[in-house]
């Protein structure tokens, strides 16, 4: 097996961005796409290690940008003002995650009827939306995401399969968020699974997290336990 990678541009407007693509160049028969949606830092090694690891394992893994090519904040006040535009506007922020959409169907290692996506923090509210505004996607999976409702998407339909990975400790997404979104989900008529984490915060897949003043803790057993399960839902999504 040899892992290939390139960079990818693409626009909306004037703001380009630039996702980052891996795949298995053993095989040159078109395969699942996944994409990977960036945690509010913006995409970086993080993630593009994510798309390497989905292509080990026989897919494509396309790390997304919704920030803009070379955008990354470094500190949790950058982050934070990186972030919060995309909030205010989440049909900015659901146009830019369908052009992602767009680009990992048009590149020819892709089979693009077979396309899912997953995303870290802010990434996972990312890919909620897009599962929100009924997109052709086969399913969709959140890692310790966020759950705050677009405003935009109430009378849609979701099509996609829905796995969500919590930590139930979690203050950036508490209980009484979680049954919001069960609720939400039933109202779209999604298929979903949560799999709920105890003594388990936010950012748990990120070996670097550890404040637990601010609630992120890394924590090895429930980045495994989540890999684990998202396999799983790929296998059965393809």
């Amino acid at each position: 097996m040899g892992i290939d990678t390139r960079t990818v541009e693409y626009r909306d407007g004037d703001t380009v961005l630039e996702g980052y693509m891996a795949w298995d160049d053993t095989s040159h028969d078109p395969r699942p796409g996944v994409l990977v949606s960036h945690a509010w830092a913006g995409r970086g090694e993080f993630e593009e290690s994510r798309a390497e690891r989905l292509a080990e394992l026989g897919y494509v893994g396309f790390a997304l940008d919704v920030y803009g090519k070379g955008v990354l904040g470094d500190s949790k006040e950058e982050n934070s003002a990186l972030m919060q535009p995309m909030l205010d506007d989440r049909e900015m922020l659901q146009r830019r995650l369908h052009l992602a959409l767009e680009q990992i169907r048009k590149q020819k290692e892709v089979d693009p009827t077979k396309v899912a996506a997953m995303g870290y923090c802010f990434g996972g509210l990312c890919v909620l939306d897009l599962a929100r505004t009924g997109a052709d996607i086969q399913g969709i999976a959140s890692f310790h995401g966020l759950f705050m409702k677009p405003g935009n998407t109430d009378e849609n339909k979701i099509s996609a399969k829905v796995l969500v990975m919590h930590g139930w400790d979690d203050p950036m997404a508490t209980p009484d968020q979680v049954l919001g979104l069960t609720e939400e989900l039933n109202g779209m008529g999604a298929d979903w699974q949560i799999h709920a984490y105890g003594n388990t915060t936010h950012a748990f897949t990120n070996p670097s997290a550890n404040d637990p003043e601010f609630g992120t803790v890394y924590s090895p057993v429930a980045e495994a336990r989540s890999w684990q399960n998202l396999q799983l839902f790929l296998a059965e999504l393809f």
